[in-house]
């Protein structure tokens, strides 16, 4: 029995969460890229093409290193999946490449999608560049003010980047726009969803694509340590990265797992994104998970100092994984997230993303907390996205 072929059902559902509620205009597309994947998912000459791609051309494997100094910092053992050393300097190319890929195969000329923090909008818009495809991003306008470097580097790689400023401006504002464009143009394009969520069938495509992160993690930990790790942790937004690396022990009983949220400034609803510490069932954006939500039931305004977390769903796998129980979910400050930046670089020569620091900040807690312990945590992103904007608010630590 193996968690990753049980969930979810064939209905796109991981116990109540999930499922597809899209426009009727918009279902035979959802359909079609559902048919798509599942057949080019059993084909050797996809496989052997998104391969040769990760190999080649992403630089995967990315390597899982021990972190000497910060270790001996915080008193536990402390190890990071690199993919800050994934081309595009993040782990969105693993989704992105394999998105692009079957768009090709489906005859597809366009990529659309939302980005928060950039990351994901700029590795789609390096995979249409790769496949020669036109690239529309939807961001918000406060994010294009954080996130500058990734708007530079999107434009540079061809992609159209729309400008949203509309409601919070933010992350959830940028998957409606993005909707509204698709549905106009689904013939064409695909709406290439930027981490585990939307409608089935793309959190388990986007986990499946991610899984690669996981297993190769699970291989190199063992074969540099001889067994597996107490704890693996990842930051949490919409939680692509999380699942990614869950994937290669999800089935291991004994590897405890940890999602870390961003409790940004407070527990007041508007001061942070921790859907899963303080959130409850709800819909948004065509699907069913844990939501941030207001009096009347629609999703709250949210906040996290990384752009890519801000966002009042999650992953309904995620909401699964925490009512089943199998996975802990945790909360950090904007604060401890800052802390967890300026060590990283000061220690071990890493500038992380703020989305990563999230799960380091929580490393280096829980290791000072259980002296000894052994922690293999994503270090999803590199912060070269981050740089200008901590340091013009905050300094240089």
């Amino acid at each position: 029995m193996s968690y990753l072929k049980d969930f979810p059902n064939k209905d796109g559902y991981f116990g109540e969460f999930g499922g597809a509620f899209l426009p009727p205009e918009l279902e035979p597309h959802f359909a079609e890229i559902e048919r798509a994947y599942l057949r080019l998912m059993r084909s050797a000459d996809f496989l052997n093409e998104l391969r040769y791609i990760r190999k080649h051309y992403q630089g995967r494997p990315t390597p899982v290193y021990y972190a000497h100094n910060l270790s001996e910092a915080v008193g536990a053992h402390i190890y990071f999946k690199r993919e800050d050393l994934n081309h595009s300097g993040a782990h969105k190319l693993n989704h992105c490449m394999g998105e692009a890929l079957l768009a090709k195969h489906m005859g597809k000329k366009k990529l659309i999608a939302e980005t928060g923090a950039g990351q994901h909008g700029v590795a789609l818009a390096t995979a249409a560049a790769y496949f020669g495809m036109e690239c529309e991003i939807h961001m918000g306008e406060i994010d294009i003010a954080k996130e500058a470097p990734n708007v530079t580097r999107m434009k540079l790689l061809g992609a159209n980047v729309v400008p949203v400023d509309f409601g919070g401006r933010s992350l959830k504002e940028a998957v409606d726009s993005a909707f509204k464009s698709y549905l106009s143009q689904a013939d064409e394009a695909i709406f290439a969803i930027g981490s585990v969520v939307g409608p089935h069938p793309f959190p388990k495509m986007v986990r499946n694509f991610q899984s690669v992160m996981g297993l190769e993690a699970r291989e190199q930990y063992i074969e540099m340590t001889g067994e597996l790790p107490d704890h693996v942790s990842a930051c949490v937004g919409g939680g692509s990265n999380a699942l990614g690396l869950f994937s290669g022990f999800i089935d291991d009983a004994d590897v405890q797992l940890h999602g870390v949220e961003p409790l940004g400034k407070g527990t007041e609803l508007g001061q942070h994104s921790a859907t899963m510490t303080f959130g409850k069932p709800g819909m948004i954006h065509g699907f069913k998970c844990m939501l941030l939500s207001d009096e009347e039931g629609n999703p709250a305004p949210v906040h996290s100092i990384a752009s890519g977390l801000d966002y009042p769903g999650v992953g309904p796998e995620h909401s699964y994984l925490k009512t089943s129980g199998r996975v802990n979910y945790h909360a950090v400050t904007d604060d401890e997230t800052l802390e967890a930046f300026y060590t990283l670089s000061r220690k071990e020569g890493i500038i992380p993303a703020l989305e990563s620091a999230h799960a380091i900040a929580w490393a280096m807690k829980f290791g000072r907390e259980n002296p000894g312990a052994t922690i293999l945590a994503n270090l999803s992103g590199r912060g070269d996205k981050d740089i200008d904007y901590v340091t013009e608010n905050f300094g240089h630590g």
